[in-house]
């Protein structure tokens, strides 16, 4: 049985698109106005922004890692190749054999947990570490099981809220960080919300008419890896988008008028005080016999060298070549001509 249908995804689809739509298009509008903001252009990332871009980085690789087989709860069935409805006996002792050292203590507390069919199909539902941990737990009560998974359904989720709030955190990171912590949160809390949803929904009924271990819908280890797939891609996601933003390739908004004129007055402040320390120094100069000669030398020499060079040949040929192939005689003295008409034309016609 699939886990989530069609149906269920058109109405996810309704429900999440009108939250998603609108910040696709606006990614698309700002990639194309982007080029056309004034005072806007394409920066390295943010020291600060590295620092958030990392540890979403490892949170999201240590979730894909938590999706690999080595890192999942045993299936006790497609392990030893049986089928729903085998005798606990021939299910342990197959077991058994595939265990080097004999049965484990937590293999003797779940052969007594699954000996009815309601708690084999709770154990695909909920998987063996609640069935061998829940002490209050009764297959009379399937509910009871939910209740007991919820902190480890939900770790996971709580973790990556505070991932996420923490490289969002305008104090650690920034405004490039903290404009993303409303999206950040709804995916994530959404994340956690729909995960709970499927769960709590689930009709582990389903499996009873299964006579074929292929057939059997293993829903513990299938929302396993899609829940650490799903937080993977909502870190990865979130990355992306902070990066994006923080070096000014997306996601660009045009600085206020007040950020420009503190801008512009931050650039004036540093003109003007270049400026008077270079007064101070013409000043400190002028005022100083040896430094005020030395001055007056050093022009002297540039002058002389200067006037040295361009009374060589091959200077003044280049410089007549340069200015016949850059500069056109005549359209200069027609234009000279054209302005003297038009501003004398008038005196004249008046006179």
């Amino acid at each position: 049985m699939a886990i989530i249908t069609w149906g269920t995804i058109k109405s996810l689809s309704l429900f999440f698109g009108p939250i998603f739509l609108p910040k696709a298009i606006g990614y698309y509008r700002s990639q194309r106005a982007a080029a056309n903001i004034p005072g806007v252009s394409v920066r390295p990332v943010p020291t600060n922004v590295s620092r958030a871009l990392l540890i979403l980085f490892v949170a999201a690789s240590v979730f894909l890692i938590r999706t690999l087989p080595p890192f999942s709860p045993e299936n006790i069935f497609s392990l030893t190749s049986s089928r729903l409805q085998i005798p606990v006996d021939v299910l342990f002792t197959r077991l058994n054999t595939l265990r080097p050292k004999g049965l484990t203590p937590s293999d003797n507390i779940l052969r007594t947990k699954i000996i009815s069919l309601e708690s084999r199909l709770l154990f695909f539902q909920y998987g063996p570490e609640v069935l061998t941990d829940c002490p209050f737990c009764s297959a009379d009560d399937p509910k009871s099981y939910l209740y007991y998974f919820l902190p480890a359904l939900l770790a996971p989720h709580i973790l990556n809220l505070l991932i996420i709030g923490g490289v969002t955190s305008g104090l650690a990171i920034g405004k490039e960080g903290a404009v993303w912590r409303r999206t950040g949160t709804l995916a994530a809390g959404m994340a956690m919300g729909l995960d709970l949803w499927v769960t709590a929904t689930y009709n582990h009924q389903d499996n009873a008419r299964v006579t074929r271990l292929e057939e059997i819908d293993t829903f513990f280890w299938k929302m396993r890896v899609y829940r650490y797939l799903v937080l993977a891609v909502i870190d990865g996601l979130l990355g992306w988008m902070m990066y994006l933003s923080s070096t000014n390739r997306a996601f660009i908004t045009a600085p206020a008028a007040a950020e420009r004129i503190e801008f512009s007055t931050r650039v004036l402040d540093n003109v003007r005080t270049k400026m008077s320390a270079v007064g101070i120094i013409r000043n400190t100069v002028a005022r100083d016999e040896p430094l005020r000669e030395k001055t007056r030398q050093y022009w002297i020499q540039e002058g002389q060298l200067m006037g040295t060079l361009m009374e060589e040949r091959e200077v003044l040929d280049s410089v007549s070549s340069a200015l016949e192939n850059r500069i056109n005689i005549g359209n200069i003295e027609r234009d000279a001509e054209t302005y003297a008409s038009n501003v004398f034309g008038p005196l004249q016609n008046g006179a």
